[in-house]
């Protein structure tokens, strides 16, 4: 879908009575007042999305290059998924898992499947699927591996991004996450990324597992070098360690197969799943693993009132279905490489290094010319909706739905604002 092709939002159909704003303006002025400021998003308001495309609510199009950091793999809206989600909205939403109900056993059916392994905990957030990860990790190091009680130790990698609670800020690098909420949680320990060797050093007889991201996408896309994640693998079986692939952002599609790890050949223990999973229409999230590792799991030791609900279990099922024929996967790696081509070209002219596993991309910005902000903000003033990381990097990670073409149109915006900036900036 191009950008031809949105109809236009008529700001009349949002109706200014009992107070709701219609402008730009005063939408954003209504969030300051009433939100707390966790977030500094930019100046838009979205009404509506359609494809790899929204539209503010003046009418104005941009296109989506951030896709909702992955969770919107398959672009807004699509026809597939919002029937999953309306048909199962006229029968049941909620059940609890007090009771069983009957969209739930397909979907972790097809998801272990998906995922070739045995059983899945439906959990609905990606930093609940990371601290069940981490619950499921302590409760096999004790019951199976045989670490003395309250010993077990997880190993992590800096520049870790695995969400925002408070036990997993406890082992997060970056300070504007973790300061001002300790006291932290004890066993983590923090090693470099890619660091084989690092890694090695840092395994002792209480250690559980290894929680890494295959791809680092909050740092700015970092890619380990290649034979890094075989190594963790090697360590992991040597060692009698879990290897835990925090693939929520990096999974179901992005880098150009259903996850990460398949670019080195290679398959965790666990893999913890979110974002895409929900179809970008309810928040869903899952630890994917063997019956020797999750089964450790008994009733009553963990659990969610709204994980594996109805809705998010029949919203997920479409999902897989969608990724079950490769057709996504393909899709990202093809315009992926595109992607590449095109970033690449840039090195030199405004942009320091490009680094790209299928369809997402980090982007380092030449801070002499801008900061990554800045760059966000020159790009939504042409349509182009993106996030700057760490002061310097944009983030780029369009729905894999994207068209070739606007793909294209993506890149030549990125570009002009790299020229234009350069031509402002005087000679030192």
């Amino acid at each position: 879908m191009t950008a031809t092709d949105i109809r236009p939002v008529d700001p009349s159909s949002h109706s200014a009575a009992a107070g709701h704003p219609v402008s730009t303006d005063e939408h954003i002025t209504l969030a300051e007042e009433v939100m707390a400021h966790n977030y500094h998003p930019l100046p838009v308001v979205i009404a509506e999305g359609h494809g790899a495309w929204v539209t503010d609510v003046e009418g104005r199009r941009y296109l989506d290059a951030l896709a909702g950091y992955s969770a919107l793999n398959f672009g807004h809206g699509h026809p597939d998924l919002v029937a999953a989600a309306q048909a199962q909205l006229t029968r049941v939403t909620l059940t609890s898992r007090a009771f069983h109900n009957d969209q739930l056993g397909p979907f972790c059916r097809d998801l272990a499947a998906l995922a070739g392994m045995e059983l899945v905990l439906p959990m609905n957030t990606g930093a609940e699927a990371v601290e069940t990860a981490i619950k499921v990790a302590r409760k096999w190091g004790y019951d199976i591996k045989g670490v003395p009680d309250g010993q077990a130790n997880i190993i992590v990698a800096d520049g870790n991004f695995h969400g925002r609670t408070t036990t997993i800020v406890s082992f997060s690098t970056d300070e504007v996450a973790r300061a001002g909420f300790g006291p932290f949680t004890p066993g983590f320990t923090v090693v470099p990324y890619g660091d084989t060797q690092a890694l090695r050093a840092a395994v002792t007889p209480n250690t559980v597992a290894v929680l890494i991201e295959p791809v680092q996408g909050e740092a700015g896309v970092i890619v380990p070098p290649a034979e890094y994640l075989p190594a963790v693998r090697d360590l992991c079986t040597e060692q009698n360690v879990l290897f835990i692939a925090d693939e929520i952002q990096s999974g179901l599609g992005r880098t150009g197969t259903t996850f990460a790890c398949e670019l080195e050949n290679v398959v965790p223990d666990m893999y913890i799943l979110g974002k895409a999973l929900g179809g970008g229409i309810v928040p869903v999230s899952a630890v994917v693993s063997s019956r020797a590792i999750l089964g450790v799991i008994k009733p009553g030791n963990h659990g969610s009132t709204f994980g594996g609900n109805p809705l998010a279990a029949a919203v997920g099922f479409a999902v897989v279905k969608l990724l079950a024929a490769g057709e996504y996967q393909e899709r990202a790696k093809v315009l992926g490489e595109q992607l590449r081509l095109r970033l690449e070209a840039l090195i030199g002219h405004g942009v320091i290094a490009v680094r790209t596993r299928g369809l997402w991309a980090g982007v380092d910005i030449n801070p002499e010319l801008m900061t990554g902000r800045e760059m966000c903000e020159r790009l939504l003033a042409k349509g182009v909706l993106a996030k700057d990381t760490h002061g310097s990097t944009v983030r780029l990670a369009p729905p894999i739905a994207i068209e070739a073409e606007d793909l294209g149109w993506m890149v030549d915006q990125f570009a002009a604002v790299l020229a234009e900036a350069s031509r402002t900036v005087k000679p030192a």
